[in-house]
């Protein structure tokens, strides 16, 4: 899966460095991001060319306190920037969806890119705060001291305080922390068959697929499994068992992965969720065209007969 790039070390923990020339800032511009070149592709698409293209802090004109620290991935750190005056000339902006999919980028930019696209979104939506409506600051982060303050405004941690990844509110306190969307991959089988579906084509996804779905506020991950396998085809099931998870933050999410059983058989499709489902016997199972998914995975495994039982 994506998030599989051993022997290369992920580090989330949040310990902000000022960046070095060779570290990755992540620009974003609506669903792209920006790289300094780009090719076409075979079949006239744009795409980045092997992880090179991604932007080097020292190709831009800009001091180290206008990037935002992300993560580590060994001893290249990930950043951010946001304002577009401070974007090189020669950048060029590629559908994040689209650099997934690219397999000539290493596994480990993929899965940085798209975790630091996580990352990137939680910060565009918590600029002002939601409770007052004030501009946020990030922890850490020192803005002007007002005058006769006798000391750093209000919100702003001291150098004794623990930093963490959150951004607060210098007018009324409130504290914002990254957030995660709960979801589930359910691999519904029936003997020897998998459910495949389809997404409806608004998703913008055409590959086989599995029922998924948001876990609800109140709901367990099993009671989710249920209801969304009911609510997408119509079926019941029984004896959930859970597989594996996956940070996936194209779509801010984590996902959990499960298996259960078919309690019938006639399937009842949700056509504003699905343009279809079908039972597929384990010799006809294609999977999808990289293995960046726990979908892909969990399709894989019910294939060669290793599911969880």
């Amino acid at each position: 899966m994506i998030q599989d790039i051993a022997p290369r070390i992920f580090d989330n923990q949040y310990h902000p460095v000022s960046p070095s020339p060779d570290s990755i800032v992540l620009m974003i511009r609506g669903q792209e991001i920006g790289v300094i070149r780009r090719e076409e592709g075979a079949a006239g698409a744009e795409r980045m060319t092997g992880g090179d293209d991604l932007i080097r802090f020292g190709e831009l004109v800009v001091p180290p306190s206008r990037a935002i620290y992300l993560f580590t991935v060994d001893d290249t750190g990930f950043y951010l920037i946001f304002e577009e005056s401070v974007f090189p000339k020669a950048v060029r902006f590629v559908p994040v969806r689209l650099l997934m999919q690219d397999l000539t980028v290493p596994r480990f930019l993929r899965f940085a890119v798209t975790t630091a696209w996580h990352l990137a979104k939680w910060y565009e939506s918590v600029q002002y705060c939601g409770a007052c409506g004030k501009k946020t600051i990030a922890e850490g982060e020192l803005i002007a001291e007002p005058e006769d303050s006798g000391g750093l405004a209000p919100g702003t941690p001291s150098s004794e305080e623990t930093i963490e990844r959150a951004v607060r509110c210098p007018d009324c306190g409130r504290i914002f922390y990254p957030r995660i969307n709960p979801a589930v991959i359910v691999g519904v089988t029936k003997g020897d068959e998998l459910l495949i579906t389809r997404y409806v084509r608004s998703r913008g996804v055409s590959v086989d697929a599995l029922v998924a779905g948001f876990c609800e506020i109140g709901e367990t991950l099993e009671e989710t499994v249920a209801r969304e396998v009911r609510e997408e085809t119509g079926l019941e099931v029984t004896n959930i068992r859970y597989y594996k998870s996956q940070p996936w933050g194209i779509a801010l999410d984590l996902l959990a992965g499960f298996y259960c059983d078919a309690l019938d058989t006639e399937i009842s499709v949700d056509e504003t969720e699905l343009s279809a489902a079908a039972w597929v016997r384990r010799e006809d199972i294609k999977g999808q065209p990289t293995d960046n998914s726990l979908t892909n995975e969990m399709m894989m495994v019910f294939k060669e007969g290793r599911e969880p039982h």
